[in-house]
């Protein structure tokens, strides 16, 4: 039996008020975001400083693996406990770790202080996404929900760019140091206008089913960052996807049996929600790769900065954020997810076709379909979702979305950095290129004798150009699976 659509509700927060807290709410999504792209131009000094080239992926990984595993649990701890409370929890444990990053003294303290970081950046991502609905009414939340569209994009590109400042100007410590005053800011302002909320906590947490959901995602993340590095079909991925199979298929056991259960099978049985979140993997399995692979392409194959990789993309982010402005404040859900669905398809063809030789002003019309689809997208699904569930379970469906997201997100970039390497590596065995040159760092291509360098630009771009095009049909499912939700309107009087 599925939910029917939630009353409406009232505003909870005075509208002179509203704007402050979105501002707070906005705030916490993009420290969440640039934390999980701001490490990346910063590892190789991390690595040094350090003295850990050998684990140093962990430092990215812990914190999306951590982050992934703690969203369902924090979603459904703030509709039992109220979701202000859990919020400001979050945002302080977020800084908390924050301060230990930027105080690390070695690569494991490091890369644990990144995990607590990922789980306090996980609350706020979900818990803010609640919020919106603590905030204003159903009828104005996809217009407010519009605003974090754009944030994963702005976070994609200056994160890195950020990241690369620090390193270089000041200290790689900063890129974590920097949350700080932003986030006491955040903290300020939400503990003085958001919502207090209803403490609704009738049953005991239910640890099992968090445990065993951590677990699954724990697996799932692993799986899809470190494939490649340790072998698709090693022993230790076959077995690790064995055991994350086997933790799946015991969850729904113990949520049938927990009094408050942390992931609702009844929730499931909601075509919007379930629906919601397939197209909410699909959707971000995309949008991530687009994001993190487009910068490197344009370094790499059109030789710009990482500054002025940025400038080419932004065609991509503000196309984005107006679409995802537009798209919310239309009634009808439905035609416009569609509609933004067909336009990833048609943007990620575009960039199927990408090659060494490839126009500026070519790339900018690619950006922009990409960006137009990839905006009409995210909060038009959380938006149906939440319009489709009471509001007690508001933070439960919007964690069960970032959940699937995220989810989708670490599958985008895994597959797709798998197609890259072995489309670029299968291109180069073509060409003779000195027997020194490693296709694992493609960055060194420019240092290529002048005869074989174009060679090999144009197999890195063809072999970025062929990645988009297998993702291709992962949003085309999504497009179809579209078809059959059924999210209703809007505005909800």
């Amino acid at each position: 039996m599925s939910h029917t659509q939630a009353p409406a509700q009232s505003p909870a927060v005075a509208a002179p008020d509203v704007a402050a807290a979105m501002t707070a709410l906005v705030l916490a999504v993009l420290l969440a975001a640039l934390d999980q792209t701001i490490v990346s131009t910063a590892l190789p000094r991390i690595a040094e400083d350090l003295d850990g080239f050998d684990a140093i992926a962990w430092v990215s990984a812990a914190y999306l693996l951590a982050s992934t595993a703690a969203t369902p649990l924090w979603g459904k701890l703030g509709d039992m406990f109220g979701r202000k409370r859990l919020y400001l929890a979050s945002t302080g444990l977020f800084l908390i770790a924050s301060a230990a990053c930027g105080l690390a003294r070695n690569l494991p303290e490091l890369i644990g202080a990144r995990a607590l970081q990922g789980i306090g950046g996980g609350g706020m991502i979900v818990l803010t996404f609640a919020l919106v609905g603590d905030v204003v009414a159903p009828r104005e939340r996809g217009r407010y929900q519009g605003m974090f569209g754009s944030v994963y994009g702005v976070a994609s590109i200056v994160g890195p760019l950020l990241g690369g400042i620090f390193t270089d100007r000041l200290s790689w410590r900063w890129a974590f140091l920097i949350n700080l005053p932003v986030g006491a800011i955040t903290l300020v302002i939400a503990a003085r206008v958001l919502p207090a909320g209803v403490r609704r906590a009738t049953a005991r947490v239910d640890h099992a089913g968090a445990l065993l959901l951590a677990a699954t995602a724990t697996g799932i993340v692993l799986v899809t960052s470190f494939g490649r590095n340790w072998g698709w079909a090693s022993p230790r991925v076959i077995g690790l996807i064995a055991a994350t199979v086997v933790v799946a298929a015991l969850l729904p056991i113990v949520e049938r049996r927990a009094a408050a259960p942390v992931l609702p099978l009844t929730m499931l049985a909601s075509r919007t929600v379930v629906l919601g979140s397939l197209i909410g993997f699909a959707a971000n399995a995309a949008m991530f790769s687009v994001l993190v692979y487009l910068p490197t392409y344009l370094q790499i194959v059109h030789g710009v900065s990482a500054t002025l990789s940025g400038v080419h993309l932004l065609p991509l982010v503000v196309s984005q954020s107006h679409a995802g402005r537009w798209a919310t404040h239309v009634e009808r859900l439905r035609p416009v997810l569609v509609t933004g669905l067909a336009l990833n398809v048609a943007g990620l063809f575009l960039l199927g076709t990408v090659g060494a030789g490839t126009p500026t002003a070519a790339l900018s019309c690619y950006f922009l379909v990409t960006g137009v689809g990839m905006g009409m997208v995210p909060m038009v699904v959380l938006t149906a979702v939440q319009n489709a569930v009471p509001g007690e379970d508001i933070g439960a469906a919007s964690a069960v979305v970032t959940f699937a997201r995220s989810i989708g997100a670490a599958f985008g970039v895994a597959v797709f950095g798998t197609l890259l390497t072995s489309g670029f590596t299968s291109r180069l065995h073509q060409l003779r290129l000195p027997a020194a040159f490693d296709p694992s760092r493609p960055e060194t291509i420019r240092t290529l004798p002048a005869p074989v360098r174009p060679g090999a630009l144009d197999a890195f771009a063809h072999a970025t150009g062929g990645g988009f095009l297998w993702i291709t049909p992962l949003v085309v499912a999504g497009t179809v699976l579209a078809l059959f939700l059924r999210p209703g309107r809007a505005a909800v009087s």
